[in-house]
């Protein structure tokens, strides 16, 4: 257990993690754009600066941990080593109903096993118990959750967003900066409501919708490209002219659970295209300005006009810098969608969580939420960009179930 050695100045600090970092952030509901009116994640969850601290090192070690070839992570875990794998759940047994609060229902780490078991576990349409590296994996808290659901580890390649140029130009031009309100602060925040996540969770949807019909009949790789690139050719989409190298058309290859003997066995139709969302801040330049590591960075993480492909090779899970002395935030924030099939945006269900598992330290016990959508995009003052991804996992795998009659709020 580790001891708290600063409070966080939560008017100012911004901390939204999810086990292992993130919560919404950076959504068309940013219109009003002001951090201070948000409440950031530690405010919120009464996090100190040094549970802050330990939940990025954590993230940062998550990520050192699901891809091996990205070297280690930039700092190193030190009291984070509090994190506890949880307990096996009998796989039989049903959850209890999760705790409703506005737009999200909560529950303790322990019935989200459960109710993964009763529901999400599905392989073949046949239950099963949530395994020891399974657990490990969602411990880690936001990530976890997505991570125990996606197989691999996230790696993001394949992140949609909008973002509203004209708005943004025009809102420079003919707004201005609020009082004691810096150039660069005022910049970010205009940016940052030029992001509509609304629109940009559409566009992935509407892209995986159309690898999804590629997947169906296509038995080799090739198949699914000739049947993506006819697809797009007939929804007259920009994606057709991406480069037959980019990580749009290699994303179903460099997919681990594509090529395993148990998953989809190099057979594209046996894999479906799902989503989730990552919220993190855009000033991660380390040599830049230290009031867009601060208020943002206008230009960074932008999606690509037309295709609305946003370029995530820059992204190192950097958090935003404080913005007083004692101040800190926490690094990113996941949710995880899958497969849900409701047209209605408002009706979709986010699982995302809070922080790693550390029922021994004061940081405590993981918790894991549900969201509805306007909940989940609505945002904390940690992050001012939300992009929403599309990874593959074979189809025998249950990510969205209809209903359930337990534990749902």
């Amino acid at each position: 257990m580790y001891k708290r050695r600063r409070i966080l100045a939560f008017a100012t600090v911004g901390a939204v993690m999810c086990t292992g970092g993130f919560m919404p952030s950076a959504s068309q509901a940013a219109d009003s754009g002001d951090a201070g009116k948000k409440n950031s994640y530690a405010e919120t969850h009464h996090l100190t600066a040094d549970d802050v601290e330990n939940i990025n090192a954590l993230n940062e070690r998550a990520l050192a941990l699901g891809r091996p070839s990205a070297g280690p992570p930039f700092r190193t875990p030190d009291s984070a080593g509090d994190r506890v794998i949880p307990p096996a759940e009998p796989l039989d047994r049903m959850p209890d109903a999760y705790q409703p609060s506005g737009g999200r229902a909560t529950t303790v780490v322990n019935n989200y096993i459960r109710k993964w078991q009763q529901v999400y576990s599905h392989r073949d349409g046949k239950k099963q118990q949530m395994t020891e590296e399974q657990r490990d994996k969602l411990s880690y808290g936001c990530v976890g959750v997505t991570w125990v659901n996606s197989g691999p580890y996230p790696t993001n390649k394949l992140a949609f967003a909008y973002f509203d140029e004209n708005k943004y130009k025009n809102d420079l031009e003919n707004t201005r900066p609020r009082p004691n309100e810096t150039r660069a602060e005022f910049e970010g925040r205009i940016a940052k409501a030029s992001f509509d996540e609304r629109k940009g969770f559409k566009r992935a949807r509407d892209v995986a919708s159309v690898m999804n019909k590629a997947l169906e009949s296509a038995h080799d790789e090739g198949a699914y490209i000739e049947n993506l690139k006819k697809e797009l050719a007939n929804n007259n989409d920009a994606l057709r002219y991406e480069d037959s190298h980019s990580n749009f058309y290699s994303a179903l290859r460099d997919t681990p659970s594509f090529k395993e003997r148990y998953g989809g066995n190099s057979d594209p139709s046996k894999m479906k295209a799902v989503i989730y969302s990552k919220h993190f801040w855009s000033g991660q330049d380390r040599w830049g300005s230290s009031d867009k590591r601060k208020y943002g960075d206008p230009e960074a993480f932008r999606p690509a006009p037309g295709t609305g492909l946003v370029d995530m090779s820059k992204d190192r899970s950097i958090p935003r810098s404080p913005t007083n002395p004692g101040g800190g935030y926490v690094n990113f924030d996941y949710g995880w969608f899958g497969a849900q099939t409701d047209a209605d945006a408002d009706k979709t269900t986010w699982t995302h969580g809070d922080h790693y598992h550390a029922p021994d330290s004061d940081l405590g016990p993981m918790h894991v939420y549900e969201s509805k959508f306007r909940n989940w995009s609505a945002g904390y003052s940690d992050f001012d960009r939300g992009t929403y991804a599309i990874t593959f996992i074979p189809k025998s795998w249950n990510t969205a179930p209809d209903k359930m009659t337990q534990g749902w709020p």
